[in-house]
């Protein structure tokens, strides 16, 4: 297979195993820094992340290793209900066996529970954890 089949692939699996988890879905959160239009302004993250300082989504690795290994994360949050939809949907990068994590939670022990569900892979050889905790409304 080509990388980008692969790479749809895990995609593929990935929203599948989301869309059967649940039928309650909870409303999306508000940001405080939504503008009139209810639009995010994300700037300083969009600057932040094409510096190159952290990884990104096209930073993922194309071998079949890096691949498996952000699948089975990948599954391992989803298969756990007890997590917040967003904490379900952070990022997941992988790149010669480095895992970077990367989106909201909403609290620490979220933060936690991800960062030792990617710990306990076969193949990761470092987890890299940029999860930012939602600030309360």
């Amino acid at each position: 297979m080509t990388r980008h089949i692969r790479v749809l692939l895990v995609i593929l699996v990935t929203a599948a195993a989301s869309a059967c988890g649940t039928d309650k879905k909870e409303p999306e959160p508000t940001t405080p820094a939504a503008s009139a239009d209810n639009t995010a302004d994300n700037t300083a993250l969009n600057t932040r992340d094409s510096s190159g300082a952290t990884a990104t989504p096209p930073d993922q690795g194309e071998n079949e290793s890096d691949l498996a290994i952000t699948a089975k994360i990948r599954q391992a949050i989803v298969d756990d209900k007890a997590l917040s939809i967003n904490a379900q949907n952070v990022k997941v990068i992988t790149n010669t066996g480095i895992v970077t994590l990367r989106g909201p939670v909403k609290s620490q022990q979220e933060k936690t529970a991800i960062e030792e569900k990617a710990k306990q892979v076969a193949g990761v050889t470092r987890v890299d954890n940029q999860l930012e905790i939602e600030a309360a409304h």
